[in-house]
């Protein structure tokens, strides 16, 4: 079977992976390169931050998440010669009113890596001596990993670049379908190019509202702009991750911490801006103070897709017999990447789904649009 992804991103890529893995024939599209825009941008955190604030069906993709990585990295590293970096780190949140349901959250939902433990001042110093002593307690969710995302991109992209059943076509954007009797035959490209296959999966992340108009569908999936800051430390200065009301400190394996971050309705625009520097600054020095003596050494911003609840769209394009869709995971497509990309698979080789897909089902879209009228 031929199958034409249009976006390489995360969702695109880890979809092209299972399936290519199944002897599908694969060819993937970007408009720009593979791996860039939110994939790239991210954090990398295993887990949605504070998962109690999300959906159940946002939770039940991303506890597979860092299994399926671990999974993965085996299977590529020793064929890319790139390390995910997967890494250990756990999580200090100080967020007091989060306390209670975290601390019940992972015996509530029969979820073991969202374990926490509440830590007064001296615990919290053991754990990480780099602490502002104002934060005199927090809890601990000794489990939590990140993957750091540009790696994880490369060794996955350096993968199906040489695979026998995949082929790239970079700054090649994928414009419109054409459909017959609730059909795809092929998709048309910029410069009037037809494609064919078999199966057609849109994976177009925050531009997917483009395809609304086409499949006469609201699509509500729209860029919302994150910024990240940089920082370079010595390799395993800070222990864990950090957060407190929605700023994170990240730490890498070498010493780089990712740092973010913020929320912006801006459209397209990834052009990072000063004061929300700034703001991502003061919180993240305000959990760990000792940081201010070490250099910034790049900022950035992407574009996360978001969608109402955070409840990606997953499965079949309603009224279309070989269209299919990934998109629309906001702020969790690195942890719900690996069991959205399996589905989906799942779904399209009609085999045993690893969970209900009925949460995530596009035919929401048409009950949705009832509901907005």
């Amino acid at each position: 079977m031929h199958i034409a992804i249009i976006g390489a991103g995360i969702s695109g890529l880890l979809t092209a992976l299972e399936l290519v893995e199944q002897g599908c024939q694969i060819s993937i599209f970007d408009q720009q390169q593979s791996g860039q825009a939110a994939s790239w941008a991210g954090g990398g955190i295993l887990s949605p931050m504070y998962p109690w604030r999300y959906p159940q069906a946002v939770n039940t993709l991303a506890q597979y998440g860092k299994s399926m990585y671990q999974t993965w990295n085996e299977k590529l590293l020793p064929m890319t010669g790139i390390d995910f970096e997967i890494h250990d780190t756990g999580m200090l949140i100080f967020d007091e009113d989060d306390f209670d349901i975290g601390l019940n959250y992972a015996a509530h939902y029969q979820d073991p890596m969202q374990q926490a433990d509440y830590l007064e001042y001296d615990a919290l110093e053991q754990v990480n001596p780099w602490i502002n002593p104002k934060f005199q307690h927090a809890i601990y969710f000794s489990q939590l990993s990140n993957v750091r995302n540009p790696r994880l991109l490369q060794s996955i992209i350096c993968y199906l670049k040489q695979h026998p059943l995949v082929q790239f076509f970079e700054q090649t954007q994928i414009f419109k379908f054409q459909i017959q009797n609730q059909q795809v035959l092929s998709a048309i490209d910029q410069h009037g190019n037809k494609i064919q296959a078999d199966q057609f999966v849109i994976a177009t992340g925050a531009w997917s509202q483009h395809w609304q108009q086409q499949l006469e569908l609201k699509i509500p999936v729209q860029p919302v702009q994150g910024q990240m800051v940089l920082f370079k430390t010595p390799a395993q200065w800070l222990p864990t991750m950090c957060m407190n009301k929605v700023m994170y400190l990240i730490p890498r394996q070498d010493g780089h911490i990712v740092c973010g971050s913020s929320m912006a309705n801006c459209g397209f625009d990834t052009t990072p801006d000063a004061k929300t520097q700034q703001n991502i600054i003061d919180a993240c020095l305000e959990m760990v103070p000792e940081l201010a003596q070490f250099p910034i050494v790049k900022q950035w911003a992407g574009l996360r897709p978001s969608s109402p609840t955070g409840v990606p769209y997953i499965g079949a394009v309603p009224d279309l017999d070989n269209l299919w869709m990934n998109v629309g995971h906001f702020r969790n497509g690195l942890c719900m990447g690996p069991a959205s990309a399996q589905l989906l698979a799942q779904l399209m080789l009609k085999q045993p789904t690893l969970t209900d897909p009925a949460p995530y089902s596009p035919e929401r879209l048409k009950t949705e649009q009832l509901v907005m009228g």
